[in-house]
């Protein structure tokens, strides 16, 4: 996850004016820097006091909560804009400094923790495999700024080195793409091939809306197997794919359907959601 770090600034003028009978003393301002940096990753901002000389510190998150620790780390419950401040004893007087904190979508999805507890608390964007699932016994998706999520169980085995084809209407417009594989959405990218063994081809649709004909891509980290589990005949893995890799997937939401083939291409083994009926639409206008 991208972890961006910004510094503040916040000169405080501390102004001393003393009259001794007739005569006026320098009344030159005292300047005095309040400077503090944060690190945020995802929810969770870590911020360090850099300013010396402060004997006391209160932090105001700007969702209610606060620290007096000099420096704080703070988890927001979630996406939003927070105005965080600082306020400072120092030098004989208080200062203090704000900034704006801008919480984007995130997900509690760890496609490199070696587990797939995570995806307990995806509870939205849950589909379950219909009459044609085949295989297929359910799907979640779930986003961030920088990667759509992809779940998926089944009754399967690696080793069976099942081909996929996952269906992607990009810019969810059906005025571009194909229009054969699902229904309520043109597909503008395939990704197809033995995942879970060898991996996927990525394939751009080209020509007319109603023939199946797409244009083998060269695009490096467009996506990345997670963790694989297997027990009792149920398969269980979890990707993600790049948003900013694949042309379209920046938008506000996208249509997507998985078909499962055998290795050698001669059975449909499922589809979800099924073959025909609408694609899943992930809506990502958070």
């Amino acid at each position: 996850m991208k972890t961006l770090t910004n510094r503040f600034y916040l000169t405080l003028l501390l102004m001393t004016a003393v009259i001794a009978g007739s005569c006026k003393k320098d009344d030159t301002p005292k300047l005095t820097d309040l400077l503090y940096e944060l690190t945020v990753d995802g929810n969770q901002v870590a911020f360090k006091t850099v300013t010396t000389g402060i004997s006391a510190y209160r932090w105001d998150f700007g969702d209610g909560a606060s620290s007096t620790e000099a420096n704080p780390t703070h988890e927001y419950a979630g996406k939003g804009k927070y105005v965080a401040t600082l306020y400072a004893t120092m030098n004989g007087g208080e200062a203090e400094a704000s900034t704006v904190i801008r919480i984007a979508k995130t997900s509690p999805v760890k496609i490199d923790d070696n587990t797939l507890a995570d995806w307990d608390r995806v509870t939205t964007n849950v589909l379950t495999a219909g009459p044609a699932g085949g295989i297929f016994r359910s799907a979640k998706f779930d986003y961030d700024g920088n990667y759509i999520y992809v779940y998926a169980e089944m009754q399967s085995a690696r080793a069976n080195a099942d081909i996929f084809d996952f269906y992607i209407d990009s810019d969810n417009s059906a005025g571009t793409g194909l229009l054969s594989a699902y229904a309520d959405g043109g597909f503008d990218i395939l990704l197809e091939g033995q995942l879970l063994t060898s991996g996927v081809d990525i394939f751009y649709h080209n020509g007319a809306q109603n023939s199946f004909s797409f244009a083998q891509q060269s695009i490096s980290e467009a996506y990345q197997v997670g963790t694989v589990t297997e027990a009792g005949g149920i398969l269980k893995f979890e990707m993600r794919i790049a948003r900013g890799k694949l042309k379209g997937l920046t938008g506000t939401g996208m249509r997507i359907g998985i078909m499962a083939t055998k290795s050698d291409w001669s059975v449909t083994l499922g589809s979800i959601p099924d073959a025909g009926a609408s694609a899943f639409l992930l809506d990502m206008s958070e």
